[in-house]
């Protein structure tokens, strides 16, 4: 029996074109975010697609997701984390984005948002993955020690984070075979990259994908384009 592939912050960017991918592709797919009457009448007639509310900043919220997803009774064969925030652009922090002068407040929320949601919908979701499942968590260079730059502190701690929360959930999980990644998409021309972005949304969600299907690889790495990364 196939199982669900639960996709976070699906109602657009990379977590929509993920979700899509996968539908396209058969498989069962939860679409989760935090507004989905904005996107259910447009999955409403895919008989794989489910589309369910969920904030991954509120306790209740994910706890009410998880036991949504006990209702659909089916495993989770993948779940991607792919919610998060990037709150340091130049308009909200009037050009200020260096730690030296950041709002701690707004680094605050960032790693509410993009670290310990994470935590969140793991703690919940985690008894419900079946054996060999796959944790695909969306990261990004930002949070990459080995070239740690200056600048958006918030956003850079966040996805450190997540890199960390993928290498103990690796060793913690590993006794039930379930493969956890983090990756980078790169530089997207998202909502949340912008215009001036490198890559296409195909490009950003490929190893996103990939990895949401694999069963024979490596858990506790970090990945952009199908290659390993340094931490």
């Amino acid at each position: 029996m196939s199982g669900l592939f639960i996709v976070t912050g699906a109602n657009r960017g990379l977590g929509r074109a993920s979700a899509e991918k996968l539908l396209a592709s058969g498989k069962h797919v939860v679409l989760a975010c935090r507004q989905p009457e904005e996107i259910k009448d447009e999955f409403d007639n895919q008989t794989h697609a489910h589309v369910l509310p969920l904030d991954i900043t509120s306790d209740a919220s994910v706890k009410a997701f998880a036991e949504q997803i006990k209702k659909l009774d089916k495993p989770i064969e993948a779940l991607i984390n792919n919610a998060g925030v990037f709150l340091e652009t130049s308009k909200r922090t009037n050009n200020h984005t260096s730690l030296l002068e950041a709002d701690l407040k707004l680094i605050q929320q960032t790693i509410d948002t993009n670290t310990f949601g994470i935590i969140r919908v793991v703690q919940a979701l985690h008894s419900l993955l079946q054996k060999g499942a796959r944790i695909v968590n969306v990261a990004s260079g930002m949070g990459q020690l080995s070239e740690m730059e200056g600048g958006y502190p918030g956003y850079r701690l966040s996805k450190t984070g997540v890199n960390v929360l993928t290498r103990i959930l690796a060793d913690e999980l590993g006794e039930r075979g379930i493969i956890v990644s983090s990756v980078c998409p790169g530089w997207v021309k998202t909502d949340m990259g912008g215009p001036d972005a490198n890559r296409d949304i195909d490009q950003g969600i490929e190893t996103i994908v990939w990895l949401a299907l694999q069963i024979d690889i490596e858990s506790g790495l970090f990945w952009r384009d199908k290659e390993v990364l340094d931490w």
